[in-house]
């Protein structure tokens, strides 16, 4: 860090060796502080006394999750006798030692690694008169530190008429206890693997599409144990002892062409990573692929009209098959349930159709209820750390995604994972 520059780059590293300078007094106010900034501030406490020194934060566990500051760094300044202050809102920063002080930009470490030497500057030099003023502007306790280092009666005056502009308060234990107690149950994520993640966020989300309950062709009837005693023809028995095909497969209420019409949205949109890696869409592409589903879905809801009437039919169909099929044998072998039902003790022909058909109700489902059954579920969800960690994952994308250029992101991924 350059001393005589106006502007200039301070990273933590940097406020902790500009702070260690101090030989009178320290003043840092930010959202939140880092572990080596707090590291010397205890050094320099020493030296100075806790009396000089001026630490003014926004106490709050979210400034923690956005990589401003640790908690840590926090709790060793109180147990070293050092006031912590909280002042809500907080998020620019300014550090004093002795007369020279610097506002700056602190770093959120979950979006981005503190600046290195030499980056952008973050920070603007400020005059003695600027620091005092500051000062006095900022807490009554550091109003105290400009008045006492002010050179001249007609200066302290000055900075004494000065009014406290930020609004603070002293961090209690029972603060320190609601934020880490918060922070326990669910600690700040890594932020190396935070921004790490972001790389790839805006290229790449995860897509599930599932078709349920439009393959009606597929659907299976358990028949009744009480129809299933009845026995019957060999051939018959194998396709009617338990289960029955409510719609004869092809045809007009086939899911087929709306299956088909799916699979070829997955093609175009969603290409697979591999065996384990599921499918992804490029963030680009979204749009329109969310068109298409959307059009899928009012073709759906045409097909649920269209099958709603014929399937009734189809259905009232597989049942009379079931009916007329067992009825000659409920005549030569009457169950028990039924006898039990009659009044003269030999049901006909009808009376057996009417208890088959009874027994039938129980697990016979209407048209209605089928067609209700047709949805299109989608689901998106975002890439994650542990995929991206994978070392396939970045052949798998550049296979799935030829024309796109997956270098430089990747370059940002390993980058992103430096530091802490």
């Amino acid at each position: 860090m350059n001393s005589d520059a106006l502007f200039c780059t301070l990273a933590s590293a940097d406020v902790a060796r500009f702070i260690e300078s101090a030989g009178q007094s320290v003043c840092y106010a930010a959202p939140g502080i880092q572990d080596d900034v707090a590291r010397a501030l205890l050094a320099v406490v020493a030296r100075v006394g806790p009396e000089m020194l001026t630490v003014c934060l926004d106490f709050d566990e979210r400034v923690m999750r956005m990589g401003y500051g640790s908690f840590d760094a926090v709790a060793r300044l109180r147990a070293a006798g050092i006031v912590v202050r909280s002042a809500p809102g907080l998020r620019m920063a300014l550090v004093v030692a002795d007369d020279t002080g610097y506002l700056f930009t602190p770093t959120p470490l979950y979006l981005e690694t503190e600046p290195p030497p030499g980056a952008a500057p973050n920070a603007m030099r400020m005059s003695g008169e600027q620091v005092a003023e500051a000062l006095a502007r900022l807490s009554p306790a550091a109003k105290a530190i400009a008045v006492a280092q002010a050179t001249t009666p007609l200066e302290k005056q000055r900075i004494a008429t000065l009014p406290v502009d930020v609004w603070s308060e002293q961090i209690t234990d029972e603060d320190v206890a609601v934020v880490g107690i918060s922070l326990e149950e669910a600690p700040p994520v890594s932020f190396n693997l935070a921004r790490q993640v972001r790389v790839f966020e805006p290229y790449l989300q995860y897509v599930e599409l599932s078709l349920s309950g439009a393959a009606i062709q597929r659907h299976r009837l358990a028949i009744p144990p009480s129809i299933q005693r009845l026995g019957g023809n060999k051939d018959i028995e194998g396709r009617l002892r338990t289960t029955f095909e409510l719609i004869e497969k092809g045809g007009k209420l086939s899911s087929k062409p709306l299956e088909d019409a799916l699979n070829e949205i997955r093609k175009n949109f969603t290409p697979s990573l591999g065996k384990d890696h599921g499918r992804v869409v490029l963030k680009a592409a979204k749009p329109l692929l969310v068109r298409r589903l959307n059009e899928f879905c009012e073709r759906l809801a045409w097909h649920q009209v269209e099958v709603e009437t014929e399937l009734q039919q189809h259905l009232d169909d597989s049942r009379k098959q079931i009916v007329d099929y067992y009825v000659p044998r409920v005549m030569q072998n009457p169950p028990d349930a039924l006898l039990g039902r009659s009044l003269t003790g030999d049901p006909t022909a009808e009376d057996a159709g009417r208890w088959l058909d009874g027994e039938l109700n129980r697990v016979f489902p209407d048209a209605k209820s089928l067609i209700q059954e047709m949805k299109l579920d989608v689901r998106f969800k975002d890439v994650t750390y542990e995929t991206l960690k994978r070392e396939d994952f970045l052949e798998s994308v550049k296979k799935a995604f030829p024309d796109v250029d997956w270098d430089h992101p990747y370059d940002e991924f390993k980058a992103a994972g430096e530091g802490s």
